[in-house]
């Protein structure tokens, strides 16, 4: 198995994904394009000591952006889904 810094990227915080964890306790990551959900799970379990009840994983693709008449596209990337067992929490900002 790769290092967890080398398949966990950073947390996803946005208003859809704060919603989420409220209701469902689902929470995102940006990961690695070549990670599977068995090496995700197992990251995760271990970088912050929860239980994964399962991972659901998205191929994002990566925005054409254009500065005057230049024309580039930033990488794909890939998002999980963590759904974390009940009793289970992760606690970003530790408030």
């Amino acid at each position: 198995m790769k290092p967890l810094h080398q398949i966990i990227g950073k947390p996803l915080i946005t208003e859809k994904t704060s919603l989420q964890k409220e209701i469902g306790q689902v929470v995102a990551f940006e990961v690695v394009r070549n990670a599977n959900k068995i090496e995700i799970k197992q990251a995760v379990e271990q970088a912050f000591d929860v239980k994964v009840k399962k991972v659901n994983t998205a191929l994002m693709a990566g925005k054409v952006k254009r500065r005057g008449l230049v024309i580039g596209k930033r990488s794909n990337w890939k998002k999980a889904y963590v759904t974390l067992e009940e009793g289970s929490n992760i606690d970003f900002f530790g408030v």
